[in-house]
């Protein structure tokens, strides 16, 4: 095999999105607890200005990545949410009732524990939402390390639980994150939104004249005070999936994107927020109510929502396990689902902007998911092989015809 049949084997491996953001973290880890740190931090506060005679935008750099990238991020998860909603895992209601109340479940008992824990505190309970989030390309890279024993459904039920997690993620941040509503600047935001909706009832193929508007979308909700990375995600749903040629717009451009979002994107942004410096982190800080919630949640919280919920609705005959898993499997991915990561980082930047407490924020969520992706990587590889579970399966169903 010639190295770069090789290396692009590599790339398209499921595991190195998740290799990567471990490096970004470890590596930012590594400058902001060395003599590098006051040129990381100073780094991250410069101020980066689009102007046109001194009106425009300007902002930090770490806002330019939070924001900016981040849209393109939350983009790419908007044309995925439209690719699986249309042809995919959640094109057919009933495969979305399991995977879909366990994403339920599975952001709702973090948030509670996670409030139980901070009880008292009107100041980190802000943060009640940091727990609740999965990151994708994390948790199934551990599952792509484990390689056959993961049983193909099982894959399936991750990642339609994650993208409906993500779904959940962006409502959150639309209502709950919202600092001041500048309503002068969401109703200038029809106007884009207008042209996005007229492009596509008309049919209109080229995808660049979209984006652009997707770009002015973008800067009017930013200004309006709603969280900017929502107009990535409303953008994404007016690219068509089948142009008037037979082609595909939104899946050439979600092949395209790809690459830079999960090689580039994701990981500028891990570097960029996953910094914590324990220098400025005491043990009592390292103990208290903020991280210990935040890691309570992506460790037992999500156990007990995304496991129970599962338990519950078979034990009801709502629904039944996917094919070829057993409970050992779901439970190694209920544990895998508590991998909060970019989205629990990011939520953290909007519930605090004060050093002490993304300290703390990072603290937690780096815990919490290390711990959460270990167990769910071991619990998985103790499991019964996808082979034996199909046998069993086989002779309970020959007993049962006896």
């Amino acid at each position: 095999m010639s190295p770069t049949s090789a290396l692009s084997r590599l790339l398209k491996s499921d595991a190195v999105p998740g290799i990567l953001l471990i490096l970004s973290a470890a590596l930012a880890m590594v400058v902001a607890n060395s003599s590098f740190a006051a040129i990381y931090n100073t780094l991250l506060e410069v101020k980066v200005s689009v102007l046109i005679e001194d009106h425009g935008l300007s902002k930090p750099l770490i806002l330019w990545i939070n924001d900016g990238l981040m849209a393109v991020f939350f983009f790419l998860i908007g044309l995925e949410l439209k690719r699986e909603m249309v042809e995919g895992k959640l094109k057919n209601p009933r495969d979305v009732i399991l995977p879909g109340l366990a994403a339920v479940g599975g952001m709702a008992a973090p948030a509670l524990i996670f409030l139980a824990i901070n009880a008292g505190n009107a100041v980190t309970q802000r943060g009640w939402a940091i727990p609740a989030a999965t990151d994708i390309a994390f948790a199934v890279g551990v599952l792509a390390l484990l390689g056959r024993r993961v049983p193909p459904a099982l894959k399936v039920f991750l990642l339609t639980l994650a993208i409906l997690d993500d779904m959940g993620a962006i409502v959150i941040i639309a209502l709950f994150y919202t600092q001041q509503l500048h309503t002068d600047f969401l109703l200038m935001a029809v106007v884009p939104l207008a042209a996005l909706a007229w492009r596509h009832w008309s049919g209109a193929h080229r995808v660049a004249p979209t984006i652009l508007i997707g770009a002015v979308l973008w800067v009017l909700i930013l200004e309006s005070g709603i969280h900017p990375t929502l107009a990535g995600v409303v953008t994404a749903f007016f690219v068509p999936l089948k142009d008037r040629f037979g082609k595909s717009p939104l899946h050439a451009l979600e092949d395209g994107l790809t690459p830079y979002v999960y090689y580039l994107i994701v990981p500028i942004f891990a570097f960029a927020n996953a910094g914590v410096s324990l220098g400025g982190l005491t043990p009592a800080d390292m103990v208290s109510a903020l991280p210990l919630g935040i890691a309570g949640g992506l460790v037992l919280g999500k156990q007990a929502g995304v496991f129970g919920t599962t338990w519950l609705l078979i034990k009801l005959r709502a629904a039944q396990l996917p094919e070829g898993t057993s409970w050992h499997h779901i439970w190694g991915l209920s544990c895998l689902a508590g991998i909060g990561f970019t989205m629990s980082l990011f939520i953290g930047s909007l519930s605090f902007d004060d050093a002490l407490h993304l300290n703390e924020v990072r603290f937690g969520v780096l815990v919490g998911s290390a711990i959460s992706a270990v167990l769910g990587f071991v619990l998985l590889r103790l499991a019964p092989a996808p082979v034996a579970i199909s046998a069993m399966t086989e002779e309970r169903q020959d007993a049962a015809a006896e």
